[in-house]
């Protein structure tokens, strides 16, 4: 490389074309050893004295590395996503891609990053992002930012960033009923395989941080992108379909726009087709590198006249060579009609609805999430059929059948309704045929228990809370009240009343719909701690604890910090008993407390 080291310094030697191709290597070798001897000796290093090694294969401002292949040399692989705004587009695709390609089973993501709006935050508001990347690939998630606090003064030492899970926040020891969905989302999808229609060939240009999905990849299917190393070293064809040796499969290679290709990549390429791959993307005509230069672009040539033939991308759109074919010209909806291959998961076309799907060896789990902050009814296709749909609910943990579903030769339809935000996975294990579409997947309550009898409310003095009871004749925010001792309360207040049942009916389930609460209820019948809800909907299952007669109810909530927060802001600075290093202070207060209405429903399912 000598005779090329002006080149970096902008000058040209023996050719404008020469020079690029030495930068082009000098960019990937640095790229290459990044991964393999940074990267790489990390992970041998931590190894040697017991530990695993973790990264985020990504970077800003300045990253030197192909974001697969960074990934492909740590033990374990993670993205990012904020609380809200746009970080988390590219990082945690390019996290669960290389997971998937390199067989890792756990994708991570710092989860919930955010910055300024102090102590504003808490679960329901979390839900529709986390819920978002789980759709694309993340299954460990780790909450960010717990800060230790020292003290116990009140609420205690913040960051810029973050959102504040730690000891001190008001409704840190309630969002344990948050962390079990958590934790049941992040198992059930560790389990199986990731399914996919789609590999996105990123390239091998470095540095890269992220693929680019051209053409458009149509509603209904799944993705990941996917680098030169593993087309060289771990690709595979099985029936048609592209193999990795973790089982997952690709009905197609799509290739970038680029013209240039290393010839053992396009060699390996060429194995494929043979071997009946399908492949999408224009022809490549040379090589990038000075390797070999200029026989390895002759190589290129020679291999894509072979793959291409006489594709011209209108008249002619499709080679076939030896087991498979080439496409170029086509989108990739007419390449997946061509192939047979039906969307895996579909609604109507405006319907705000994620979804991913892992397989198992005995049956297929989908996670299906509701996007938007309305309630959906969906008629739902999955690419399933000969098997009964399940519902699971991570929220509640609970399990239930779905009567009403239709089967087609490839599809199964399952009506759907998900409230604001609601996730759930439908899971498919059981042989079955047809479902009874006389029969419905969500029966109206049998029998309706309103409570609109007024309310005892028993806030915390030490909070300056009122010292004694509260009667609440109807629901009301906590925010809009006339008493300054529960408009600017921060922390937990207990709602306690009655209701009375005249019959327990055997086989139904007896549920409390809350309306609404902010921003994390847990609810007591009878003495007996049945769970509670944070975010819509507001529902808890009392069936265990419900009596016949008088039934006693206490409802628990708490609220966020930012009314004692704005409260305090009021008052001049002697007066004040917060305690906070960061942040500014809200310029509203918040709603809060049990909203309701409040009612049991009583349903057959």
């Amino acid at each position: 490389p000598i005779p090329y080291i002006p080149v970096l310094q902008g000058k040209v030697v023996g050719s404008q074309d020469r020079s690029d191709r030495f930068l082009w290597d000098l960019r990937r070798l640095v790229a290459d050893d990044v991964s393999y001897k940074y990267v790489g000796g990390l992970t041998e290093v931590s190894h040697k004295n017991g530990l695993t090694s973790w990264l985020e294969n990504y970077g800003h401002w300045g990253f030197l590395g192909e974001f697969l292949q960074y990934g492909s040399q740590a033990d374990e692989v993670g993205g990012e996503f904020w609380a809200e705004g746009d970080a988390g587009d590219i990082e945690n695709r390019a996290a669960a891609s290389s997971a998937h390609i390199y067989g890792k089973i756990k994708v991570s993501a710092e989860s919930h990053t955010s910055a300024l709006n102090t102590f504003g935050r808490y679960p329901a508001m979390l839900k529709q992002r986390g819920d978002r990347f789980f759709t694309e690939g993340i299954n460990n998630t780790l909450l960010h930012v717990y800060i230790s606090q020292p003290d116990d003064k009140l609420p205690g030492l913040t960051a810029w960033f973050g959102t504040e899970f730690n000891r001190l926040n008001s409704w840190f020891f309630d969002m344990d009923i948050y962390l079990q969905y958590i934790k049941r989302t992040n198992m059930m999808l560790q389990q199986g395989q990731y399914t996919a229609d789609v590999a996105y060939f990123i390239g091998e240009d470095a540095p890269k941080m992220t693929g680019i999905i051209d053409p458009v990849l149509p509603k209904g299917y799944s993705y990941d992108y996917i680098n030169g190393d593993v087309i060289k070293n771990r690709l595979s064809v099985n029936n048609g379909k592209l193999l990795l040796p973790n089982g997952i499969t690709y009905n197609v290679l799509v290739l970038p726009k680029l013209q240039t290709i290393r010839p053992e990549v396009l060699s390996k390429i060429k194995e494929l087709v043979q071997n009946g791959a399908v492949v999408l993307g224009p022809k490549p005509d040379r090589s990038p590198s000075l390797m070999d230069y200029p026989a390895a672009d002759k190589q290129v040539q020679a291999i894509a006249a072979e793959l291409w033939g006489n594709i011209d991308g209108t008249t002619t759109k499709i080679n076939r060579y030896g087991k498979g074919m080439v496409i170029n010209g086509m989108n990739l909806q007419e390449t997946l009609d061509m192939l047979k291959v039906g969307p895996d998961f579909t609604v109507a076309q405006n319907d705000p609805v994620l979804f991913i799907h892992r397989q198992l060896k005995d049956g297929d789990i989908y996670f299906v999430s509701n996007q938007k902050n309305d309630t959906v009814s969906l008629s739902a296709k999955f690419r399933i059929t000969g098997k009964k749909p399940e519902l699971w609910n991570a929220l509640i943990g609970g399990v239930r059948a779905l009567p009403a579903y239709t089967q087609t030769a490839n599809t199964t339809e399952v009506p759907l309704q998900l409230a604001p935000n609601e996730s759930v996975f439908v899971i498919f294990r059981e042989n079955a045929g047809n479902g009874d579409i006389a029969k419905t997947n969500y029966p109206a309550p049998s029998a309706t228990i309103a409570i609109n009898t007024p309310w005892t409310v028993n806030f915390d003095k030490a909070l300056r809370g009122p010292a004694k009871p509260v009667i609440f004749n109807t629901l009301t925010d906590w925010a809009v009240n006339d008493n300054d001792s529960i408009k600017y309360y921060s922390g937990t207040a207990y709602y306690h009343n009655t209701f009375k049942v005249n019959k327990v009916e055997k086989g139904k389930t007896y549920t409390i719909d809350l309306g609404t609460a902010r921003a994390i209820a847990k609810v007591s019948v009878n003495g007996v701690e049945l769970g509670g809800a944070w975010t819509p909907p507001y529902r808890v299952d009392i069936t265990k604890a419900v009596k016949k007669g008088t039934n006693k109810l206490e409802i628990k909530v708490v609220n966020t910090w930012i009314n004692r927060l704005f409260g305090d802001s009021k008052l001049p600075a002697e007066q004040r008993k917060i305690v906070i290093n960061s942040g500014t202070m809200p310029g509203n207060l918040e709603q809060s407390g049990l909203l309701g209405p409040v009612k049991i429903d009583v349903i057959e399912y």
